[in-house]
C-alpha cells in the first residue's frame, strides 16, 4: 500500500505505473474520493463536537433553572443527530469506497525495470553455465519419470483432477533432496527456518500484497476466512505484522512448505508434465530491513546470489532475466528472474524469482523499525524462491540424463539420496 499524501504528491508515476502494469484504476477518481471523504469527515467531526457542547451545557442549564434554554439545546441535539444520520452513511460508504480503490494502487517501480506488457518484454541479463550437447536423442521429464517410476500423473489425475501428480520412490527422494540443500544453504548463512501456517485469513493476504488481486488464484477454505497460501512469503511476512522489529542486522527468515495456486486463466500453458501444477513445494526466503534503496539493494543482490547459488550446486545452465512492468505484480518494485534451461523445452523456463518490495507490503502489514533518530519508519521487505520442485525436477532429470537412461546425481545432492547414490539407473539397467 502507499501512502495517500504520496501518491498525491506523485500522481503521474502511480498512474503510470498501473498502466504499465496493466491495472485498471484511476489515481484522479483515488484522489477525488479523498478530497469528499474528508470533507464529509469534517462535517462530521463538527457536527459531533457541536452536539457533545450541547449536551454538556443542558445538565448545567438544568441545574441553574435555565429550563427554556435546556428545552431549546434538546431541539439542537435532536436536529444535528438527524444530520449526523444523514451524513454518516454517505461518510461511511466514500471511506469504504476510498479504501477498496486504495488497495487497487500499485507499488511504482524502480528506474532500471524495462518497460513491457508480457514476459516477452524482459530482458535478459546474463547467462550462466553451458547448455548440454548430448549426442542422442534426450528424452523428457515425463518419459524419464515413467522409465525410473519417479512420476505417475495419471493417478494424480485420478485422484485430485488436472494438474496433479503423484512422486514416487526417488522422485520424492529427489524432492526431498533439492529442499534440504536449500535449507541447509540458507541456515548456514543467516536464515531463521520456520514452520509456517499454510492457511492464513484474507487480512494476511491483503498485508502482504496478493489481495484483492490476486483472489483468483488461492483456493478458499469454503465457509472459512481462511485461504490456502500460494507461497510461504505470506505467512513469513504477517508473522512481523503490527510489530515494531529491530532492523540493525536484517531479519532473514525461511521456510519450506507445501504451496497452492489455482493457475486460473494458464488454461493450456506449459500443461505437459511438472511445470504447472496446483500443488508444489517452495523454499522461500524473505528479508526485512531499514528503509534504504542502498540496503534493499544489497539484500536483493544476497538473495538472488542464493538462488543462483543453488543451481550451480545443482550443475543446472540458467539466465537471469530483468523483469518488465507488464509482467510484475502490483506490490513489485523490481523483479529479476530466473530462468533454468530445459532441454525438452529447448528453452529456458522460469524456476525463481527475486523480488524488492520497498515499504509496499510493511506498510499495509505495520510492520516498523526505530531509526537513527528514534522515528518510527517502515521496513523494507523482499523475497525469492530459492527452489520450487517438482518444477525444478524438470532441468534436473532431462540436463543429467545420459545415453543409456541413468541420470546422474549432482554431487552436491548425493549426501540427501539415499545411500549417497551417483545415478539413478532404471530397472532394466
Amino acid at each position: 500500500m502507499l501512502d495517500i499524501k504520496w501518491i498525491r504528491e506523485h500522481q503521474e508515476q502511480v498512474q503510470r505505473a498501473a498502466d504499465d502494469k496493466g491495472i485498471q484504476v484511476s489515481v484522479a477518481d483515488l484522489l477525488t474520493l479523498d478530497d469528499r471523504r474528508k470533507q464529509l469527515l469534517q462535517e462530521v467531526e463538527q457536527l459531533r463536537q457541536t452536539r457533545n457542547q450541547c449536551s454538556q451545557d443542558i445538565g448545567a442549564l438544568i441545574q441553574t433553572g435555565k429550563n427554556e434554554q435546556a428545552v431549546e439545546a434538546k431541539r439542537q441535539v435532536k436536529e444535528i443527530n438527524g444530520r449526523l444520520d444523514l451524513l454518516e452513511a454517505p461518510q461511511q460508504e466514500v471511506e469504504q469506497q476510498f479504501q477498496q480503490l486504495l488497495l487497487l494502487m500499485p507499488n511504482i517501480v524502480s528506474p532500471d525495470t524495462p518497460r513491457g506488457q508480457s514476459d516477452q518484454d524482459n530482458v535478459e541479463l546474463e547467462r550462466i553455465g553451458t547448455i548440454p550437447d548430448f549426442g542422442f536423442e534426450p528424452k523428457d521429464h515425463m518419459t524419464l519419470g515413467q522409465l525410473h517410476n519417479l512420476i505417475d500423473v495419471p493417478r494424480g489425475v485420478k485422484t485430485a483432477g488436472t494438474r496433479n501428480y503423484y512422486l514416487t520412490g526417488a522422485g520424492v527422494a529427489l524432492h526431498r533432496a533439492v529442499q534440504q540443500l536449500a535449507v541447509d544453504l540458507l541456515t548456514e548463512r543467516g536464515f531463521q527456518l520456520l514452520d509456517v501456517p499454510l492457511m492464513v485469513r484474507s487480512e494476511a493476504m491483503r498485508s502482504t500484497g496478493f489481495f484483492p488481486l490476486g483472489l483468483d488464484q488461492t483456493y478458499r477454505i469454503a465457509g472459512e476466512d481462511q485461504w490456502l497460501v500460494g507461497t510461504s512469503e505470506v505467512p513469513l511476512v504477517a508473522y512481523y505484522s503490527g510489530e515494531t522489529v529491530d532492523v540493525t542486522d536484517p531479519i532473514r527468515l525461511a521456510a519450506v512448505s507445501i504451496c497452492f495456486r489455482n493457475e486460473v486463466g494458464s488454461a493450456g500453458r506449459d500443461v505437459h508434465g511438472l511445470y504447472r501444477v496446483h500443488q508444489f513445494a517452495k523454499v522461500e526466503q524473505v528479508i526485512i530491513c531499514e528503509a534504504s534503496l542502498d540496503a534493499s539493494e544489497q539484500m536483493f543482490q544476497e538473495i538472488t546470489h542464493n538462488a543462483e547459488d543453488l543451481l550451480q550446486l545443482l550443475e543446472l545452465p540458467y539466465r537471469k532475466m530483468a523483469v518488465c512492468t507488464g509482467d510484475m505484480s502490483q506490490k513489485t518494485y523490481k523483479q529479476v528472474d530466473i530462468e533454468t534451461w530445459m532441454p525438452s523445452r529447448q528453452a529456458y523456463g522460469e524456476t525463481h524469482s527475486s523480488s524488492q518490495l520497498l515499504d509496499f507490503q510493511a506498510r499495509r502489514s505495520n510492520i516498523r523499525y526505530r531509526n537513527a533518530d528514534g522515528k518510527l519508519q517502515y521496513c523494507y521487505t523482499l523475497n525469492n524462491t530459492a527452489v520450487a520442485s517438482p518444477r525444478i525436477l524438470i532441468p534436473l532429470l532431462e540436463h543429467h540424463q545420459q545415453e543409456d537412461g541413468s541420470i546422474r546425481i549432482p554431487t552436491a545432492l548425493r549426501p540427501y539420496m539415499p545411500q549417497h547414490i551417483e545415478f539413478l539407473c532404471p530397472p532394466t539397467l
